[in-house]
């Protein structure tokens, strides 16, 4: 069976970490590594990368098997995500922590007024602003008829 994908070459491999911003690596006197172009990326959970290309970085082109090794263990991605990022600059989904939608608090001037008419403060701590705002004026009306 065809892969839709042409073999990776280093240059390709060189191209992805470009792209998604990898950290080049240098050795101990501050040159860049020799033998090898060192590559970190630290993901969003703490975790670090570590991808190797070994020189020079060119139009070799990578066996299946260490394709597919640098694929799933250093670069964490499919092929279709490699490519995109290759060819058209999209960055991998690496993931991320859920955003949480936090509820603005009640105003502390709304929550004065609720406490004042005889809401308790665990009333008021179930409410969002716009249910306190609700039954703020909802006890102004029941209190002026």
């Amino acid at each position: 069976m065809a892969s839709k994908f042409p073999p990776a070459t280093r240059d390709d491999h060189d191209t992805f970490c470009i792209h998604e911003k990898w950290e080049l690596k240098r050795g101990a006197k501050g040159q860049p590594v020799r033998h090898h172009k060192t590559y970190v990326l630290e993901l969003w959970d703490g975790r670090i990368l570590r991808t190797r290309i070994s020189r020079p970085v060119n139009g070799t082109q990578y066996a299946a098997r260490m394709w597919n090794h640098i694929l799933r263990e250093q670069l964490e991605v499919d092929s279709v995500a490699f490519w995109a990022c290759v060819r058209k600059s999209e960055l991998p989904d690496r993931g991320g922590p859920e955003r949480v939608e936090i509820e603005k608090p009640v105003p502390l001037y709304l929550y004065r007024e609720l406490t004042r008419l005889g809401v308790s403060d665990a009333e008021i701590a179930q409410l969002n602003v716009s249910e306190a705002a609700e039954l703020y004026a909802q006890l102004l009306r029941d209190s002026e008829g």
